[in-house]
């Protein structure tokens, strides 16, 4: 015989009981007993019937007459009209029951938990009722049994505890005594020796169905629901959760323990002793295999976890002191303190030195725990023995279950590793003996984020997700936004990474979309959906999404965007910058985020800062990391500048050529950075940080070859016309590099701690006389590279390979 409990759709009453039906129909022949929850979603409203009518509201009789009306309706659409009389009158009956119950709680102006019991018992009973008639109608052997008849509890109205003896006792008589092939019961109810209605409590209509399974050793215990089986996590904070096939009773405890709501640990008991498999079936989806508990899982031995579940809204309750240490009873007063209050602990841990234990309990029972153990222990606080009792609230816990955790090493490490890497603090840890779960207590902000990260980690192959937070779409951030998006097919079939922009910003506005923005389309979504950019507000959202594996990526020239880093890394989001000013800024400020990144485990990379996409930064410390010692850097490190002397040919003025310049991208927004030499001087100074040397900007020295008039110019415009007046002085220096054969090159030179950049002519034999258009030139003269330096060479400047630069850190920070 098999045991199958229906329920829980919110479906119209009618097309569940249709659906249901159609089910039992098609299974093969035999004996079934059917355990039906209430439908439809009735109970919510049979629950504020009783509350209305303990409130003086009168409002409680047109609820009853919504609810008698839909069940009125529902008989006319499933059965035909000689076979409506008998089932209206039932529902009539019973909702004069009700209506006699409300009318009596009106009256004493109370609703206590007997009567809310007998009231919210009408879901089920109606439910079951209207499944059995319409099984009878269909021409199948069915009846329907009160299950408050066969269930025996105590008279712990709302949450009764059941009378196993007795119980079991009623239940085996009655199927040995009846044969028919189909028997409905209602779930959830159960009454007292007295025959006062109760209620089993949450979960109430599957303990049911696993009650009468233990009783009559069910071959099996089928639960249909709205879900294909338990899940890795909860699909609906987890969008990559699956159906869980297989599972042990003891992984399913642990699981529904810490929140998996498919199932209540009420309900594997009693089908856990009697070794009865329960099968979760999905009715919307009924060829779908579900998720099968049972004792003797199909076990897969390189994969230690079976599910990920968590409860949120949880608090930590702290007694500690020096006079626990040594003193037995601490516990077991503290324990016995809360149960005196019914006050559920979720979580307990204890410091190995006795001098303090954590539990865990629901935010709502705070105060009520306060107040018991601050009684309780209001001796030992006087005296100092004990602290205060230490309240943290806004928390929750996340449980990492499986079987197979305790044959696999590396799993606790592999779990904590990947929260750290996210940064979420885990403040209590606790594994049971039997290291089939570890549960971590984290902040209840980082609860979505944790579950996501823990999927990802255990049981998600690649693609890995990465989330991007763009500031400053212009050129390079355009052409960055363009090289994402072609090549997305690649990153996901080859570097198994799935990256997604989820918020975007200008300088006007902002933009973002929590599902990753469309790249074909994200110029119009910023300028039409976009709201007022706000450095901060941006920064709050992004705190607010909370996503794992996140990135910022800075491709502005802003000096107060390029101050918000150590914001982002204190956070745990990697920084990504093509904005030299943060590393160049005040040496304590440039450790300080550097430090910061090393802390919170935050990738912070900026090879962009020299050399654009050339990999300047990254080869200088590949050389120092391996044990070699920079001796000089010898560097053109301005494209622009070198577009600049490299066109500033035949009749072309200066203006012209630097004009021609700004046009192409090859300068800053501002070309007065780039003519200063302060860009340069920026570069400089980042690589001889990188090399050690605590240098500031001011240290730098630099040669000027602009006229003091033009340095001092107060706007783009009055520095270009001052450009003009002086186009003879700026041939003559041309004139002269020319006459010895020589070219201009504009160079930045780290030797002996000290740093210079300025104008120079070059001859022939030097490295840099060949170097053309915008490109790069790098000199590292090392220990191991002597004789000889180790040259890097290549375009320096320009939209498209500062863009290919950034997207290659990206990539890099994913790893």
């Amino acid at each position: 015989m098999q045991v199958l409990k229906f329920g829980g759709s919110s479906v119209a009453h009618s097309d569940a009981i249709k659906r249901i039906c159609s089910l039992l129909e098609k299974k093969p022949r035999g004996r079934y007993a059917i355990v039906v929850s209430a439908l439809g979603n009735i109970t919510d409203q049979l629950i504020q019937c009783g509350e209305l009518a303990s409130e003086r509201k009168n409002i409680y009789k047109s609820i009853l007459e919504k609810i008698e009306i839909r069940h009125l309706n529902i008989i006319r659409e499933l059965f035909p009209i000689t076979y409506q009389s008998h089932l209206i009158s039932w529902i009539k009956k019973n909702i004069n029951d009700l209506e006699s119950l409300c009318d009596g709680i009106f009256q004493v102006e109370e609703l206590s938990k007997r009567s809310l019991d007998k009231i919210m018992s009408f879901g089920e009973l109606s439910s079951s009722f209207l499944i059995a008639e319409k099984l009878k109608q269909s021409g199948l052997d069915a009846i329907c049994k009160d299950s408050r008849d066969l269930i025996i509890t105590d008279s712990q109205f709302g949450c009764a505890q059941v009378d196993f003896i007795t119980s079991n006792h009623h239940i085996i008589q009655f199927f040995r005594e009846k044969t028919s092939e189909y028997i409905v019961l209602p779930g959830f109810i159960g009454s007292t020796l007295e025959k006062e209605t109760t209620t089993l409590g949450r979960g109430g209509s599957d303990y049911t169905a696993a009650i009468l399974a233990a009783a009559i050793s069910a071959s099996l215990l089928e639960i249909w629901t709205d879900v294909s089986g338990m899940m890795t996590a909860n699909p609906k904070i987890v969008n990559q959760a699956f159906p869980i096939k297989e599972i042990s009773y003891e992984e399913a405890m642990e699981l529904s323990h810490f929140g998996a709501k498919v199932i209540y640990p009420p309900t594997i008991h009693p089908a856990m002793k009697k070794h009865i498999p329960i099968q979760i079936k999905n009715t919307f989806s009924p060829i779908d295999p579900g998720t099968l508990i049972y004792i003797n899982k199909n076990t897969n031995i390189s994969q230690p976890v079976t599910g990920i579940s968590g409860i949120q809204n949880m608090a930590l309750l702290t007694l500690e002191g020096s006079g626990m240490v040594g003193i037995p009873g601490y516990s077991k007063r503290l324990f016995e303190a809360l149960s005196r209050e019914k006050i559920n602990v979720i979580f307990i841990t204890q410091s190995s030195s006795e001098h303090s234990i954590t539990t865990g309990i629901h935010e709502t029972d705070i105060i009520k725990a306060k107040t018991v153990i601050d009684s309780e222990f209001s001796k030992e606080i006087h005296q100092r023995r004990l602290d205060p009792l230490r309240i943290e609230k806004d928390l929750c816990i996340i449980a990492v279950v499986g079987d197979n955790m305790k044959n696999l090493h590396g799993t606790s490490g592999k779990m904590f590793s990947a929260l750290g890497r996210n940064s979420i603090n885990v403040r209590a840890i606790a594994q049971g003996s039997t290291e089939k779960n570890i549960s971590a207590v984290i902040r209840k902000t980082d609860f979505k984020k944790a579950l996501n990260t823990l999927h990802e980690s255990f049981f998600e192959s690649p693609p890995k997700q990465i989330n991007l937070f763009i500031c400053g779409v212009g050129k390079v951030g355009s052409k960055l936004m363009e090289q994402i998006d072609q090549q997305q097919n690649y990153l996901l079939k080859v570097l198994k990474l799935q990256v997604r922009v989820i918020g975007l910003a200008n300088s006007k506005k902002m933009y973002f979309n929590d599902h990753g923005i469309n790249l074909s389309d994200w110029k119009e979504n910023l300028s039409q959906k976009g709201i007022r950019m706000n450095i901060y507000s941006f920064m709050e959202k992004v705190w607010k999404f909370n996503l794992r594996n996140s990135l910022f990526v800075d491709n502005t020239a802003s000096e107060e965007m390029a101050m918000t880093y150590d914001k982002f890394l204190k956070n745990g989001i990697g920084v990504i910058t093509c904005n030299k000013i943060a590393c160049s800024s005040d040496y304590d400020h440039y450790k300080k985020l550097k430090t910061l990144s090393r802390h919170f485990k935050a990738p912070f990379l900026f090879e962009t800062n020299v050399g654009a996409s050339l990999p300047v930064i990254s080869t200088l410390n590949d050389l120092i990391n391996s044990g070699d010692k920079i001796n000089k850097i010898e560097a053109v490190l301005s494209g622009s500048l070198n577009f600049i002397f490299n066109h500033f040919l035949g009749k072309k003025s200066f203006l012209e050529v630097v004009q021609e310049a700004q046009l192409k991208g090859y300068t800053e927004p501002d070309p007065r950075i780039d003519l200063s030499g302060l860009d340069v001087m920026r570069k400089i100074l980042i690589l001889a940080r990188e090399c050690g040397s605590p240098l500031e900007l001011s240290d730098i020295h630099q040669k000027s070859f602009l006229p003091e008039t033009c340095s001092s110019s107060s706007s783009i415009e009055d520095f270009y016309q001052k450009l003009h007046r002086y186009k003879d002085y700026f041939f003559k220096i041309r004139s002269e590099a020319e006459k010895d054969k020589k070219r201009l090159r504009f160079i930045a030179r780290y030797e002996n701690g000290g740093a210079y950049v300025g104008l120079e002519s070059v001859l022939q034999i030097h490295p840099f006389f060949q170097l053309e258009g915008k490109d790069n030139m790098v000199l590292y003269n090392t220990y191991r590279y002597a004789e000889q330096p180790l040259i890097i060479k290549g375009a320096g400047a320009g939209a498209e390979v500062t863009a290919s630069g950034v997207f290659s850190d990206i990539i890099k920070a994913t790893k």
